[in-house]
């Protein structure tokens, strides 16, 4: 588990092809702090396993599902991609409860700058919509954000500073594409009424 708080900004060495997967090295330094082998670290808020690593650097696999439902197949050497390592138990949850498992992809359509803060919007595909709420919680690209405004076709979110540079959202552009999570509390919600609804169905 996660909590969508960006430990630190890493860079992208290799990305080799395997059919229909993947291998990615990646630069890093502050996740890799008593990092093993088997360890799980979110990558743009996917969460991987570690098969190999140096002190300055780690391999991960990424299966044929994982690339279809992330961005991570775009990736290239040079690209830089938001880290964070699995939350310990003792640990705070700053952000929410994320899974690192991508629900899918959306789109930056709008990008606003004021003072202060920086507004995007993002395209919301139908299926999950219902998942999307004003004030609930959204992990995009791993960082844990607040929805500001949701429409049927699109959300909003605002960056403070802070975000923009410590993520990788402080050069995310109009066009770009974005992994995103949506609150697992929500599904189960979902999964448990529809459960209950069927029964009442006599299904």
């Amino acid at each position: 588990m996660f909590t969508g708080i960006v430990e630190e900004l890493g860079r992208t060495k290799s990305i080799e092809r395997h059919g229909d997967s993947a291998r990615l090295t990646l630069e890093a330094h502050k996740v890799l702090d008593q990092v093993a082998h088997g360890a799980s670290i979110a990558v743009n808020g996917v969460c991987l396993t570690v098969v190999d690593h140096t002190a300055d650097e780690f391999t991960v696999d990424v299966m044929a599902e994982t690339l279809d439902r992330s961005s991570l197949g775009a990736l290239v050497p040079g690209r830089e991609v938001n880290l964070e390592r699995a939350m310990r138990a003792d640990g705070r949850l700053d952000g929410h409860i994320v899974q690192g498992h991508v629900d899918g992809v959306v789109e930056v359509l709008d990008r606003g700058e004021h003072e202060r803060w920086t507004e995007l919007r993002l395209s919301l595909p139908a299926h999950l919509a219902p998942y999307v709420a004003e004030k609930g919680s959204v992990a995009l690209d791993g960082v844990s954000l607040t929805v500001a405004s949701v429409t049927d076709e699109a959300f909003t979110v605002c960056l403070i500073p802070t975000t923009l540079q410590l993520t990788t959202f402080g050069a995310r552009a109009i066009g770009d594409r974005v992994n995103v999570e949506v609150d697992v509390l929500a599904k189960y919600v979902e999964r448990m009424v529809g459960l209950r609804g069927q029964e009442a169905l006599g299904k």
